[in-house]
């Protein structure tokens, strides 16, 4: 054995330096596996809400957005559409939306937050189908009590201008009326709704 003093605040420097290289190299090799769990920049955008801006939607007209890659109609409904959603409660399944197929503040007589603008995705609740808008009133092919709506030529289902399901067609319920809320009387944000 050696009579030299051994230094151990070297040693101790030494063995802090090796473990925080080591502490540094870990961070290094995880960070990159734990960011493989975030979702991609595509999934993000997959589900985020869609801003539409309404100000040239005119009484009358629908456009449609993709929103989750679903289409989702907006419907600008006349008075008169309006005041006719009433005149149909006996002949559809779910006249008061009791099914839960809409948020909380759009269950109600018009399924929507204001009257006259309507909001839904638009899949037939049968088999995923794209339903047609068909405002005419009372055409040939679809039955004297028709007061415009929606129409899923797939296998005959039909909704009136608020989505809801007519009794005796196979869509079990009423269209879906996704999460919304209004930015400004022109704007609405399709998808979030706190």
């Amino acid at each position: 054995m050696s009579d030299t003093q051994v230094d151990n605040s070297k040693r101790r420097f030494l063995v802090a330096a090796t473990g925080a290289a080591g502490a540094v190299a870990v961070g290094g090799v995880a960070t990159p596996f734990v960011l493989t769990f975030a979702p991609s920049e595509r999934a993000k955008a997959a589900g985020a809400p869609v801003e539409v801006d309404i100000s040239k939607l005119e009484s009358g007209q629908k456009i449609n957005v993709e929103w989750r890659g679903k289409p989702v109609w907006i419907l600008s409904r006349t008075k008169e559409q309006i005041a006719n959603l009433a005149k149909l409660d006996d002949k559809l399944a779910d006249p008061k939306s009791e099914a839960d197929q809409q948020p909380e503040y759009a269950k109600n007589a018009t399924r929507a937050i204001k009257p006259d603008v309507w909001i839904a995705v638009g899949i037939c609740t049968h088999l995923g189908c794209s339903p047609t808008h068909r405002p005419d009133l009372a055409p040939a092919d679809l039955g004297a009590d028709w007061m415009g709506g929606f129409y899923c030529p797939c296998h005959g289902s039909k909704f009136d201008l608020a989505g809801r399901v007519y009794k005796g067609v196979p869509a079990p319920t009423n269209l879906i009326v996704p999460p919304h809320k209004y930015l400004s009387d022109t704007r609405v944000l399709i998808g979030e709704d706190k």
